[in-house]
């Protein structure tokens, strides 16, 4: 056997002990050490006052949130903690710590609130007296997540999701309408556990219906784009490829097409998914045309800005279709993608906007926008998906999880 034999069985076996010590401490975590943390900590009374936000990804208080985070940290009767787990991010050390520290706050806390699956949460015997409301951090039900994608690229087996649940001790699920609780109850294994998910309207879609909120977005937005302020904004915004850890995002938009079109008319702004750190470079000679603010604004004060979307497979929008505007779908990949997560509806049946694969489609659409852009279709989609979100979503969540001390 030559060098290169050896070199291919050597990292064979390299792998395999790799998986195996993996799937050793994923036990020993999941079923032993959280566990354990939680029981001897739970022993202790429940905190009737004790409010905790759990980030599993992001290391900030998010969009998800933030609504609601400060209406509870305005009430000085509730005693605020906040945990960012940074999964994916952090480092294993790092993040055992982080998940052992979240384990031993939320023991005692009487209310919790996550945006985003977690096996660590889910792993727990938790305390019948805490309430754990999921508020998800996306609108509607597009791309498959959870148990769904049971079996597919994007997921794992069916009986590693199982033994390893990442949606369990829910008391609240919190969704944009009841066209999809049937999503989020498969999604979620909660099929047999009627009630939980509640189309109360999701939290963070309450500032689109704020004049205030609105005026100030836009402001912020030229700000940093001044550019924009004169000229209709095209926003293209899509959704992350492959897993968390390694996200990568699609540079299939030609600029200089669009620039040669519209230059006169338009702006573009780019928003990538917040977990892709590569991004496209945009050339300096375009500078007063299309610029990335993936790092220097929101995604609703863009959303609000914008006068068309183009994204691809993103949940966004659902929120852009409260506007009303033209939505373009962007899905070069569309069968390696479904292929890879899937879907929850069929995918060219579903989407309120036309479906292209090349710059050259965009132009010929936005050229004709008067004619082309069916309002109708934005329209139904909006009350089909969206249905609970009217602005008032957060009382509702409120009243919902407080039961009235709020």
């Amino acid at each position: 056997m030559g060098n290169t034999g050896i070199y291919k069985r050597f990292s064979k076996l390299k792998k395999k002990f790799r998986k195996i010590l993996s799937k050793g401490y994923k036990f020993y975590t999941l079923r032993i050490l959280y566990p354990g943390i939680y029981k001897k900590f739970s022993k202790k009374p429940v905190d009737d006052y004790k409010v905790v936000f759990i980030e599993v990804r992001m290391p900030e208080i998010s969009d998800n949130f933030s609504l609601i985070y400060d209406r509870v940290k305005r009430d000085s009767c509730y005693k605020v903690s906040t945990h960012f787990l940074r999964m994916s991010f952090a480092k294993r050390k790092e993040y055992r710590n982080l998940c052992k520290a979240m384990v031993k706050d939320i023991a005692t806390a009487k209310y919790v609130f996550m945006n985003e699956s977690s096996n660590v949460t889910s792993c727990l015997s938790m305390r019948k007296e805490t309430i754990l409301t999921q508020l998800w951090h996306g609108c509607g039900a597009f791309k498959k997540f959870g148990m769904s994608t049971a079996e597919l690229k994007f997921g794992d087996n069916k009986a590693t999701l199982e033994k390893y649940p990442y949606h369990r001790n829910y008391t609240h699920v919190t969704v944009s309408s009841p066209e999809v609780i049937w999503a989020y109850e498969e999604a979620m294994s909660l099929k047999n556990e009627k009630g939980v998910v509640k189309a109360t309207g999701v939290s963070r879609t309450d500032v689109f219906f704020d004049k205030e909120f609105i005026s100030s977005a836009k402001d912020r937005v030229y700000r940093v784009f001044p550019q924009a302020r004169n000229k209709k904004v095209i926003l293209y915004a899509p959704t992350f490829r492959g897993r968390v850890a390694k996200a990568k995002t699609p540079d299939v938009l030609d600029v200089e097409q669009l620039f040669d079109a519209f230059g006169d008319e338009y702006v573009i702004i780019f928003k990538h998914h917040p977990f892709v750190k590569r991004r496209p470079v945009i050339l300096d000679k375009y500078k007063e045309f299309a610029k990335d603010l993936t790092d220097m604004s929101t995604i609703e004060d863009l959303i609000i800005v914008s006068d068309i979307c183009i994204s691809d497979y993103s949940s966004l929008v659902f929120e852009y279709s409260l506007f009303v505007r033209p939505m373009i779908f962007l899905a070069h990949d569309l069968e390696d993608y479904f292929d890879w997560r899937g879907f929850y509806y069929d995918y060219k049946d579903f989407v309120p906007g036309p479906i292209v694969t090349t710059t050259s489609e965009i132009v010929d659409y936005i050229s004709d926008i008067d004619n082309t852009f069916d309002r109708e279709r934005v329209i139904e989609f909006r009350e089909k998906y969206m249905s609970a979100c009217d602005g008032h979503a957060t009382d509702r969540i409120m009243k919902l999880v407080f039961e009235g001390r709020s």
